[in-house]
């Protein structure tokens, strides 16, 4: 009898660890659900209560464009993650933020100026340059520079309020205002 009901624990224990362990490779690897904080996304994401859907199989930079939304590693903070999108791939030229402050932006090796106000840096291989939608509240590659693609954790393709509730204003379920986010970006 007692060693039946250890088998049983047993048994249980070891289907709890092999779900544990499926769970982390689907959320390393696959796909992640979760949280953003901020206004850096407005108007895509909300600055509260917005979740979002991550392909991790665009891990490292794979098969991004620009325009793309990504979840990424905070290159001066490895403990926190950023939001951002995708505004230059490597090889591109880009008009810095003249109201940056940041020394990052003043290497003369990696800046050519061009009227004294304006810089320009190109993008390096292996990184891209990200801005939050939000330009006037974010904290992106204007003041850290370019992302290195191995620091991207995934690609946002999706999203959800969750303070909307599981109806819409004329009643209709809509799972918590599903959207998915499309790539909109146009190179004229």
């Amino acid at each position: 009898m007692v060693t039946e009901a250890l088998r049983f624990v047993g048994s249980i224990a070891s289907w709890t660890v092999r779900a544990g362990c499926a769970a982390h490779l689907v959320n390393e690897y696959i796909y992640e659900f979760t949280e953003t904080r901020g206004e850096l996304m407005l108007t895509t994401l909300q600055a509260r209560r917005d979740f979002v859907h991550a392909l991790k199989t665009h891990r490292l930079g794979r098969g991004l464009q620009m325009g793309d939304i990504v979840v990424a590693t905070k290159p001066s903070d490895p403990d926190h993650r950023i939001c951002k999108r995708i505004t230059g791939m490597p090889g591109d030229v880009i008009l810095v933020d003249p109201s940056a402050l940041s020394l990052l932006t003043n290497l003369p090796a990696k800046c050519v100026q061009n009227d004294g106000y304006n810089k320009y840096v190109e993008v390096p291989a292996g990184h891209v340059w990200v801005t939050g939608d939000n330009l006037s509240h974010s904290l992106d590659s204007r003041s850290y520079l370019w992302l290195p693609m191995g620091l991207i954790k995934g690609k946002v393709i999706a999203a959800n309020s969750m303070d909307k509730g599981l109806w819409d204003e004329n009643g209709n379920f809509w799972f918590y205002n599903f959207r998915w986010l499309k790539n909109t970006f146009v190179d004229e």
